[in-house]
Order: C-alpha cells, then sequence, then structure tokens
C-alpha cells in the first residue's frame, strides 16, 4: 500500500524511511524501537500484514496505529482507544525569534530524567526510554528546573515532525511552548525541511496556537492503539 504522501501513512513512512534503523519488524509489517515509543504499521490491510503486526505487539504493551484511513483492529488484538488527529504542515517562513530565544539550550542525555517526569506530568504523547534520542530537543530551563521543552519525532523525505512539546502546568502561559516551537522550526527549515506535527482534531487551543505559529490543517488522520 504505497501512500500518495508520506505523510497520508506517516509511521509507515517513517520506519521503511529515513528511520528504518529504529524498526522491529520486516516487509509486512513493522514497529519502532520499544524504548523510542509504541508506533507500528502494517505493510496493507490485508491477513498475512495484519498478522504480522499483531506479532509484534508486546504481552505487556501497546501499538499506535496512525493512517490516513480508518484502520481495522488485527486479529488476535483488542482496540484500547480511537482519535482523530489534525495533521498540520508550516509551509511558509518560520516565525521570527521572540524574546527569551537565548536562553535556549540544547537537551541531551544529562537531562533524558527531567524530560521523562515532563512528560509524564504534560503528555504530550508517547514517551519511552529513548524517546530523547530522536533528534535535536530543545527546552528552556530557569534556576536550574527544566520548564519546558520541545523537539523532534517522524522523518519523512523533505519533512520533520515538531514533538514532545511540553510544560510544566505552572509554568503555562509565559510563551515558553510558543518560543520552544519557534526554534524548532527554524531549525528545521534551515536544514531544508517543512515542519508537521499532529494534534488531537479537539483539541481547539493547541491548534489554534499552531495556526498563528503558521502551520495549516492538510487533513485528519486516525489513530488506532492495540494491546494483545
Amino acid at each position: 500500500m504505497t501512500p500518495a504522501h508520506p505523510l497520508d501513512r506517516p509511521v509507515w513512512s517513517m520506519l521503511t524511511g529515513r528511520q528504518a534503523h529504529l524498526a522491529e519488524g520486516d516487509a509486512r509489517a513493522v514497529r519502532i524501537d520499544r524504548g523510542y515509543g509504541v508506533f507500528g504499521a502494517a505493510a496493507d490491510a490485508g491477513a498475512e500484514a495484519q498478522a504480522a503486526l499483531a506479532a509484534l505487539v508486546p504481552d505487556d504493551g501497546e501499538i499506535w496505529i496512525v493512517e490516513g484511513e480508518r484502520w481495522p483492529v488485527p486479529g488476535g488484538t483488542r482496540e484500547v482507544k480511537r482519535a482523530l488527529l489534525a495533521q498540520m504542515v508550516a509551509d511558509g517562513a518560520p516565525p521570527a525569534p521572540r524574546a527569551g530565544e537565548s536562553e535556549i539550550i540544547v537537551l541531551g542525555e544529562t537531562d533524558a530524567a527531567e524530560m521523562a517526569a515532563l512528560a509524564d506530568h504534560a503528555k504530550p504523547g508517547p514517551w519511552g526510554a529513548r524517546t530523547h534520542r530522536y533528534g535535536p530537543f530543545f527546552g528552556i530551563r530557569e534556576q536550574g528546573r527544566l520548564l519546558a521543552m520541545a523537539g523532534q519525532r517522524i522523518l519523512v523525505p523533505g519533512m520533520a515532525e515538531v514533538s514532545g512539546v511540553a510544560t510544566w502546568e505552572d509554568c503555562r502561559g509565559r510563551g515558553l511552548a510558543r518560543t520552544l516551537i519557534g526554534h524548532v522550526m527554524r531549525a528545521m527549515v534551515a536544514r531544508g525541511e517543512t515542519p508537521f506535527l499532529h494534534s488531537y482534531a479537539d483539541n481547539a487551543g493547541a491548534i489554534a496556537l499552531y495556526k498563528s505559529l503558521g502551520f495549516r490543517i492538510r487533513r485528519e488522520v486516525h489513530v488506532l492503539a492495540i494491546a494483545k
């Protein structure tokens, strides 16, 4: 099942393309290295590929399937949840730097525990022990405390996903997320990549923020979480 556009099947495009080195599985179905997260995809909705995907579901965890079309539940698995996502793309120039840009730092291995704690608090999406290694993550600290972060996740030809946007609740309302997202976008554009992202389709506040940063809704995509 070849997608008309790599973003129509973002996880399949990711794990059979630029980030194939993170994939477990074969030509029938793949899932991402479990330390990075829970995403997986089948080559198509046929019985053989669906069975291969079901075999990649861990006994004690889930696989999240992100597709342009509603995806059937593979045999031998159960539906945990379904949701609609707004897939958004920023085609134009990235936003100009904001005040506080000089405070942004690159996050790495020494920050991993704090990043995981912030992700557990803010719930920006699935987070694993190695999620911080997806690519450049940036943060803002104040008096040593990591207040907010943002980075990247899915990479497809010519495009990179803004992801992991998280702020401690007591630090919200200060424009930290806006500042960090703009910084991530400029870094992507400087590399010749178009930024994109996903937001739950009913999260009107987040979608309004992303639109103000230059993102437009490209289409809706479906997420299906499955377990044994």
